[in-house]
């Protein structure tokens, strides 16, 4: 029996439908599609990187956010890039994921124009915000990651080094995480902000 579809307690479960859109033949094991993700993630974040205006309000746009997801992990899913149709056991309702989007990016755009937190609280807001929202079928979390790196990075800090290693792997780091994950969402912040910085 293949591991491929096993994931941890805290992961989004896929459709059967979402599982029949892995693109590579060769993925037959979690090992095999871990490698394929990161492999993508690299070339999503180059491309990221190499192409989008300095401009931090570039970033903040919907058609990026659907974009970057699409660079990340294009060449393992079909639908990458395409927001999840279906509910899942954390996110808003699928029906309310471009509305629930549209309201972050407007109030991160407005947290950065009127300078309402410190930079690193904007990006790790943004990241919180769009975790929570879940809009893809899956890769929220490194999506989230990648977004608030690159915004921070816009607004002229280094990117956050999320506690220094792999939260793909099951341990006490991606414990942290989820746990500064769940003090964010009873509006306590600071957690994530120092995962983020560890």
């Amino acid at each position: 029996m293949t591991d491929l579809f096993r994931q941890p307690a805290d992961a989004t479960l896929l459709t059967p439908e979402e599982k029949d859109g892995l693109l590579q033949s060769w993925i037959t094991h979690r090992r095999d599609l871990n490698e394929a993700e990161e492999a993508n993630i690299a070339k999503g974040a180059v491309w990221a990187r190499r192409t989008r205006s300095r401009s931090p309000a570039a970033l903040l746009d919907e058609a990026f956010v659907r974009a970057l997801h699409k660079r990340l992990f294009g060449d393992v899913w079909r639908w990458a890039g395409t927001y999840r149709k279906t509910g899942r056991n954390i996110g808003v309702d699928a029906y309310r994921v471009p509305a629930e989007l549209a309201n972050l990016l407007d109030d991160a755009r407005f947290w950065i124009a009127h300078r309402t937190f410190p930079a690193d609280e904007i990006a790790i807001r943004l990241h919180h915000r769009l975790a929570a929202i879940h809009p893809f079928p899956n890769g929220n979390g490194r999506h989230a990651r990648m977004m608030a790196d690159l915004l921070i990075e816009r607004l002229g800090w280094k990117p956050f080094s999320w506690g220094g290693g792999r939260l793909s792997d099951v341990g006490e780091l991606r414990a942290a995480y989820v746990a500064a994950l769940k003090a964010a969402d009873d509006h306590d912040i600071g957690p994530l902000l120092a995962f983020a910085r560890s």
